[in-house]
């Protein structure tokens, strides 16, 4: 018997069979608590963005929490052996999409969001079936570039939440604004590098908890959208109008293909630290595929694009827990989340300022894990071309309003090329990396 029970322990290093309750409920729970943030606050970025209702807003973080459900069991639980990556991930609605959503949203609003997302969704199943000779234009070099470049957009993001979200509110700006969020931000910091575990893993989301008391005391917290939300609901087929702009798709289309290369490095990351092995071109292309799947689905209901999550990815390097029913126990923890309004709706109450004091941090781990990719086997002049010219049109054209907008240009240019750093900074980075010439390794290495 103490041998069962032994064998049964070890099976979180396994990835199939069912653990303990007493190991599967912490570790599930785990990962719930590294992503939750990151599922909900896309949705509330973008639902300021496109001027949404507190109805709106409060379907769009319900419909996230589901989608990440679903995308999570679907890479668990492949469709066909081909559309999913059978393999312990997480994934779900993705910071690294929002700076070219706001910019689509800014423009046209959330029904070219979802239209593009449709599209983008195709984009992501092309690449994952042709992804062997399409992941050579991107090596660590141009996708750390991106990477790099998607970090740096989010700033003024985080910076507008953190002093109250927009010029139009009466927070904005003002002291109450700015102590929350430093609050939060402090809250954040500390536990980040002062504390171990759970509460390590789990700081945004315990920041933006303390966040939320002190903008409660502050009353800067409105409460009155939850007493009419409804206990339970299921998401509701296009609850938005779905319109497709030619420059949106474009623009988000880019977009996907640059996250389909991030998720071949998360996936890498997760059988090389929970596995010792590289992922096979079969799970590779089933991940991507099954990305791809999610995006499509999720637009028709609401939902934001899907992508892998780094921070859960983290989680199984460290502690080399790979067990299916763990990751299986998260999703179902965030789909039965996703079926109460009335949770959704407390979350959508949560202040701007609170939001920005926690993901300040998030955006510059995005951006520092861009110049780790960038840098990995030194930083050379050549690497400093690419990417110092990359960055500089790709940041540089977004922050002169108007620039493509004058004579001559078509509006679609301005939408595609001026109003997302994302997109002109991944051209111009796999253009130079093929243009300039490579440099010589020295003696007894490959060239890189």
């Amino acid at each position: 018997m103490a041998q069962n029970t032994e064998n049964r322990a070890d099976l979180v290093f396994s990835y199939q069979g069912i653990p303990p309750a007493g190991q599967l409920i912490p570790l599930g729970l785990q990962h719930v608590v590294a992503a939750v943030v990151g599922v909900i606050t896309p949705a509330m970025i973008v639902s300021g963005t496109c001027g949404l209702s507190a109805e709106e807003k409060t379907l769009l973080i319900q419909v996230s929490l589901v989608v990440t459900a679903l995308a999570t069991l679907l890479q668990l639980f492949p469709i066909f052996g081909r559309i999913g990556s059978r393999l312990p991930v997480i994934m779900g609605i993705s910071f690294a999409y929002v700076p070219t959503l706001q910019a689509i949203g800014a423009d046209f609003g959330l029904p070219a969001i979802l239209g593009a997302e449709l599209v983008g969704g195709f984009v992501a199943i092309l690449f994952g079936i042709f992804v062997r000779p399409i992941r050579k234009l991107f090596p660590p070099l141009v996708t750390g570039t991106v990477i790099f470049t998607i970090g740096l957009s989010l700033y003024p993001t985080a910076v507008r939440y953190m002093a109250g979200g927009s010029a139009d509110s009466e927070w904005f700006g003002g002291v109450r604004s700015w102590v929350v969020a430093l609050v939060t931000f402090a809250v954040v910091i500390f536990l980040q590098n002062y504390t171990k575990g759970i509460w390590k893993l789990g700081a945004l989301l315990f920041g933006m908890i303390v966040g939320y008391i002190v903008a409660f005391c502050f009353g800067i917290v409105d409460l009155s959208s939850v007493a009419s939300a409804s206990w339970f609901a299921l998401p509701k087929f296009m609850p938005f109008e779905i319109s497709f702009e030619p420059a949106a798709i474009a623009s988000l289309a880019i977009v996907y293909v640059v996250n389909s290369v991030q998720t071949i490095g998360d996936l890498s990351s997760t059988t090389m630290g929970g596995m010792d092995r590289m992922p096979t071109d079969k799970e590779l292309s089933g991940g991507i595929i099954g990305q791809g799947v999610m995006s499509v689905l999720g637009s028709f209901f609401g939902g934001l694009p899907v992508a892998s999550y780094s921070q859960n990815v983290g989680i199984v390097t460290v502690n080399k827990v790979i067990n299916r029913a763990v990751f299986a126990l998260a999703a179902l923890i965030m789909l039965v989340a996703g079926f109460i309004p009335k949770f959704a709706s407390v979350l959508s109450t949560i202040p701007q300022c609170v939001v920005g004091g926690a993901t300040i941090s998030v955006f510059a781990t995005i951006t520092m894990t861009g110049i780790r990719m960038i840098t990995d086997g030194g930083f050379t002049p050549r690497k400093s071309t690419v990417v110092g010219l990359s960055v500089a049109l790709g940041v540089g054209i977004t922050q002169v309003s108007g620039c493509l907008s004058g004579n001559g240009f078509p509006d679609w240019v301005h939408t595609v090329f001026g109003s997302s750093s994302v997109v002109v900074a991944t051209l111009m980075a796999i253009l130079l990396n093929l243009i300039l010439p490579k440099e010589k390794a020295p003696a007894g290495t490959a060239a890189k």
